[in-house]
């Protein structure tokens, strides 16, 4: 059974420490379609929904910085910095578009933003499954 080197056990912790990141960004996202009911029907419904925004768009630039370190000091692959570079272009318009109070635009990218983030964290998923394959 072969050792793990040092690039790999740290090429492990950031890839899990990603994967929080991504869960924690779905988890927000999922958070603003429920407070996007509230926001319809209460007083306390847009701070409910403001704040979740903040949180999504943190998480997001967590994503950004986690996939950059993966990247850097592990060695690996540049491909999931432009998926969270990506995302968070999505989530910059999505916060204009909020502002704005653009629901016809808003609604459906916040339903692909939720798509596209479970996707990649099932992807994350694989990559686990793999490496754990191979390692075996």
């Amino acid at each position: 059974m072969p050792v793990p080197t040092t690039e790999q056990q740290r090429s492990v912790k950031f890839l899990t420490f990603m994967r929080a990141a991504i869960a924690l960004q779905t988890a927000a996202i999922f958070f603003q379609a429920a407070t996007a009911g509230l926001l319809l029907s209460s007083q306390h419904g847009e701070a409910l929904h403001g704040a979740g925004a903040r949180v999504m768009y943190a998480a997001t630039m967590l994503y950004v910085l986690t996939a950059i370190l993966l990247w850097r000091p592990g060695g690996g692959s540049p491909v999931p910095i432009l998926y969270s570079v990506g995302f968070l272009a999505l989530a910059s318009v999505q916060v204009v578009l909020g502002i704005a109070h653009e629901a016809t635009l808003h609604v459906p990218l916040g339903v692909l933003m939720f798509g596209l983030s479970v996707l990649q964290l099932g992807r994350l998923q694989t990559v686990r499954r793999a490496r754990a394959d191979a390692a075996a």
